[in-house]
């Protein structure tokens, strides 16, 4: 062989690309859904059984459709702005923490990075418009690096962790304690500026009965976001 021959062209795979690019068109065509947590239930049932290469390039399929199809998207930070790139593409605006967030307000989705320098997700506490609704990497064995914040509401997906901030002085044991003892699993994520910020398994909300006597003069729940 050498350059200069004719490739070959294998009908059979050109079928599949076409039939993936129709298929790409079409659901373009269709918009977005309408709710964040519809979303994360139809792209888990897509994932069911596959193996990791294959949900890796579901996911990425996934990221560009919702890309095109809903809010703009902007970043925060290197780590969001590489999180986000890789999921949504390269179409996603850097802005500062403080700008993303006001963003966000205007109806923008953006994600930042969670940095113990910058406690931003301090002020979701005094925001209840602004949540996070998702954060990356998404997978089971991910920690969450940074965050998606939106207007937008969602609903328990099945399998999800919520976000919790408390001004409490204890230490992360005693707290990690104190809301066992109430029944919720916690992990600390970051503290910064007298705030200490734990994902707690499954989906919690704001008024959730087992927090009323959680530590901290200053605390709620500011989200949560789907496990795939």
């Amino acid at each position: 062989m050498t350059l200069l021959d004719e490739p070959q062209m294998d009908h059979d795979l050109l079928a599949l690309d076409r039939a993936v690019a129709q298929a790409v068109a079409a659901r373009l065509a269709a918009g977005p859904r309408d709710r964040l947590d519809a979303a994360a239930i139809a792209l888990r049932s897509l994932l069911d059984g596959l193996t990791p290469a294959q949900v890796g390039v579901i996911k990425t399929v996934w990221g560009r459709l919702e890309a095109a199809t809903g809010p703009a998207l902007v970043a925060s930070g290197g780590v969001a702005q590489a999180l986000a790139t890789d999921r949504f593409g390269l179409g996603v605006r850097p802005l500062s923490a403080e700008e993303a967030l006001k963003a966000a307000d205007a109806g923008s989705r953006a994600v930042i990075d969670l940095t113990p320098d910058r406690p931003w997700w301090g002020r979701l506490l005094a925001r209840p418009d602004l949540r996070i609704v998702a954060a990356l990497p998404d997978d089971r064995r991910g920690r969450p690096q940074a965050f998606v914040v939106a207007r937008d509401a969602s609903g328990p997906t099945g399998d999800d962790r919520s976000f919790w901030v408390t001004d409490s002085g204890w230490s992360e044991g005693k707290i990690v304690d104190a809301l066992g003892q109430a029944g919720l699993a916690a992990d600390l994520l970051a503290a910064a500026g007298g705030l200490k910020l734990f994902v707690l398994t499954g989906y919690v909300q704001a008024d959730d009965g087992r927090l009323k006597s959680a530590p901290g003069h200053l605390n709620g729940v500011i989200g949560a976001a789907p496990i795939f």
